[in-house]
């Protein structure tokens, strides 16, 4: 964990007042920019001391071959890793010939904050050298989400005492050595010098650019800088290049108080199919338009899209400081991994860092497209877009394995299958489902007519005949689908896992009413009456076992019937189970390593009865051990429901606090997209009771004892719904587009201009006791300050 007092508790910033640097690969992390597009990690500019050196573009890939002690057919041969390139970050500076090095020499200040608002990390420094040289630096950078392809520094150095002689070297570098390797299996396969040198040249007339391509995948990257530069008289200016560095000098001599001042505009370019000279190109005019911005330009754009943002995505917290920094700080990375992704895909860790190879996961589409479709919707088209721009590779994958429709990868970037153990893998075939729902629910929520034809149509019929062709009528009626790993993932190659079935089933029913409302593209898509039917039929009669013994649901048919894990007698150190256990221990014994039936309770609330959720969310806790970052918001959302509200709320804070204190030991490899979406979830879904579908937006607004205050905002239909609740009462105003009827605790109502107060009920009494297995309950909340 990050153990040191790091970050001061604000509400809308992120402020490190001091550096540690045993903990500065999770604070890189953390300090992230993004805009989709570029990331930057948040390493120090001078490049040393450095956890975990990070720049990524988004789509961005090296192959490596997949290894196999024993292949198979059908087994991917290569997989795609996110590379490193070329860092414009570094700026590194010598103060009277010593190189600034916080490890170095005296420390005075560190502070680095990242304003939420403004959309910058600022750094300011004060430091003397070893030989007690005094300097104050202040660094500002941002990636913009106005200019897709640019980033800026603003960096500017003070002498304090006596006059000094300063030199700043502005970098470009390609290759840089990997310092951090990880024997966690979830973390990236590390890549060693992956760009190979096309073009290296140095500053003429301002502008230094560089281009690379990757050695297998073929993909070329084009990287160019250019300065303003203010300083004393005599500033002296130098431009070099050589092998993977692009280097532009700048010397100076600084009277007491005088300042040495440096904005850097960065920028780039990648492609598989352009040639060097058109991103060489591609690059210098980003530059140019960056510069015609101006610094201060940039900064003004970078606001006026914040503020835009958060008018309809910020949520306020009263009662828990942490939790209401939290879910900016998540809202706002969520922004960062998807601003302007324009088709590409939203990777696990976004761009934060290399952890599970900077593949984008299922996660997207259940956690993460969720909140965007109704706070930023654009961005949830943008990610969709991606996958149907994937279906020809989906389509391949389905005829290699000897099924119809599309077969989405696991896990990927381009669109090719990238997980080489398949029981977690290809037999998670529920991500085809989930690509499904986050269509139906973007659909159902913007009324998007000409996205539903041209992304959404195509995406529901190649799902939904992928289930035609896994599943089977049985001897009693029931449509089943057998040997397929659900969201459990110490469950894997199962009969009729309740998650996967029922996303299946409505996955059926969505691809059946998209091809009835417009049947012109069905038709074109090859979709005939007699295979809608079919669609219909199956989804009819979709297989949900039921234990009648035990009453509840099983995970999947036979769950209930296997041995329980010996949770006493498994040490605290023996989590995550994956990384001491085998996984023939884990497959064939009741042990749940994330929420598995009681997300099937969320997503397919309309499944269960109340009864069933209460029954079943208490016999689930008892199994799950959260070995996953995404296990926590789910829970949290139908522990509120069944009216175990101090329970939810510790859920909540477990998600709040996954990289901020890093409780999965494993932000040094980049945050969590899905448990940072899983903050809202918790809030809006959770304690909001926020449920959205078939033109229907449903509240149960009930608030935890340690909340005093909840509000948050939806778009839905083109209306903005602002909601506020308290522990007695909530009040719903449309803060703009046209009037709506929403249902409160199951009370429609129409919502036009005046706001609506309304009671709330009580929380229904729990009927059992919940628990969670020995030692992994989830801890209480004690909110500071």
């Amino acid at each position: 964990m990050i153990t040191h007092p790091a970050f001061a508790v604000e509400p809308w910033s992120l402020r490190e007042c001091r550096l540690d640097i045993d903990v500065l690969a999770q604070t890189e992390s953390v300090f992230s920019l993004s805009n989709g597009h570029i990331g930057l990690r948040g390493n120090l500019e001078e490049g040393e001391p450095c956890g975990e050196p990070g720049t990524y573009l988004n789509g961005f890939y090296e192959l490596r071959p997949l290894l196999y002690g024993e292949a198979g057919y059908g087994y991917p041969e290569s997989g795609q890793t996110v590379v490193n390139v070329t860092n414009g970050k570094l700026i590194r500076l010598l103060v009277d010939d010593e190189p600034f090095d916080v490890r170095y020499g005296t420390l005075h200040e560190h502070v680095r904050v990242l304003d939420l608002r403004a959309g910058t990390l600022t750094r300011t420094v004060g430091w003397s050298s070893p030989t007690g040289g005094q300097v104050r630096l202040t660094t500002t950078r941002l990636v913009s989400f106005t200019h897709r392809a640019v980033a800026a520094i603003r960096y500017e150095v003070e002498a304090v005492d006596e006059p000094r002689h300063v030199v700043v070297q502005s970098e470009l570098v390609a290759n840089e050595t990997q310092q951090y390797v990880s024997g966690d299996p979830r973390v990236a396969a590390p890549l060693e010098s992956p760009l190979v040198l096309e073009e290296n040249v140095p500053a003429q007339e301002g502008v230094a650019i560089m281009v690379h391509h990757t050695r297998a995948s073929g993909l070329r990257v084009a990287s160019a800088m250019c300065h303003d530069i203010a300083g004393p008289d005599g500033t002296l200016i130098e431009a070099q290049a050589s092998g993977d560095v692009n280097r532009v000098t700048v010397a100076t001599r600084l009277a007491p108080g005088g300042r040495l001042r440096l904005v850097k505009y960065f920028s780039y370019g990648w492609s598989a199919r352009r040639s060097r000279p058109a991103l060489h190109d591609q690059v210098v005019a980003a530059l140019a338009a960056a510069r015609l911005a101006g610094w201060e330009g940039l900064c003004a754009d970078q606001r006026r899209f914040l503020d835009e943002f958060w008018q309809g995505a910020d949520v306020e917290v009263v009662g828990d400081p942490e939790v209401q920094q939290a879910i900016r700080f998540g809202m706002f990375h969520l922004l960062q991994a998807s601003a302007r992704l324009e088709d590409r895909p939203i990777p696990g860790k976004g761009l934060t860092g290399s952890g599970y190879d900077g593949h984008a996961f299922w996660d997207t589409e259940i956690f993460v497209l969720p909140v965007l479709t109704h706070t930023y919707p654009r961005a949830a088209a943008d990610a969709l877009t991606w996958r149907k721009s994937t279906l020809p590779s989906a389509q391949a994958r389905a005829t290699q394995l000897g099924l119809s429709g599309s077969a989405f990868p696991w896990r990927t970037i381009n669109g090719e299958e990238g997980s080489g153990y398949w029981p977690a893998g290809t037999a998670a075939f529920h991500i085809n489902a989930d690509i499904a729902y986050a269509v139906a629910q973007y659909v159902d929520a913007t009324e998007d007519t000409a996205f539903e034809r041209d992304v959404g149509l195509p995406l529901l019929l190649q799902t939904a005949r992928l289930w035609c062709a896994l599943g089977h009528h049985d001897a009693h009626g029931r449509y089943r689908i057998d040997g397929v790993t659900g969201p459990d993932e110490y469950s894997a190659v199962a009969d009729n896992n309740v998650y996967t079935n029922l996303m299946a089933q409505q996955n059926l029913r969505a691809a059946a009413e998209a091809a009835d409302r417009h049947p012109d593209r069905a038709a074109e898509l090859g979709v005939t009456p007699e295979e809608t039917t079919r669609w219909r039929d199956a989804a009819a009669v979709m297989a949900v076992p039921y234990d009648e013994r035990l009453g509840v649901h099983p995970q999947s048919e036979g769950f209930t019937e296997h041995e329980v894990w010996d949770f006493a007698g498994t040490k605290p150190e023996q989590y995550p189970l994956l990384r001491h256990f085998h996984y023939f221990d884990l497959y064939r014994r009741q042990v749940v390593k994330q929420a598995d039936l009681v997300l099937a309770m969320h997503l397919r609330g309309d499944a269960f009865t109340p009864e069933q959720k209460a029954r079943d969310f208490a016999y689930y806790e008892a199994l799950t051990v959260r070995d996953s970052s995404l296990s926590a918001c789910t829970q949290a959302v139908i522990a509120a429901e069944v009216g175990q509200l101090e329970l939810a709320y510790r859920y909540l804070g477990e998600a709040a606090m996954m990289d901020l204190a890093d409780l999965e030991q494993n932000t040094v490899d980049g945050i969590h997209m899905a448990s940072l979406a899983g903050v809202w979830i918790s809030l809006v879904a959770g304690f909001g009771g926020m449920r959205a579908g078939q033109g229907r937006m449903r509240f149960a607004p009930r608030l935890p004892p340690g909340l005093t205050r909840l509000a948050f905002s939806v778009r839905y239909r083109g209306s903005l719904v602002h909601v506020s609740v308290t522990s007695d009462a909530t009040t719903y105003r449309l803060q703009e587009g046209p009037p709506l009827t929403v249902a409160h605790h199951g009370e429609p109502f129409p919502l036009r201009a005046e706001p609506v107060r309304l009671p709330n009920p009580s929380a229904p009494e729990p009927e059992q006791r919940i628990h969670q297995p020995a030692g992994r309950a989830p801890l209480p909340r004690h909110p500071e300050g």
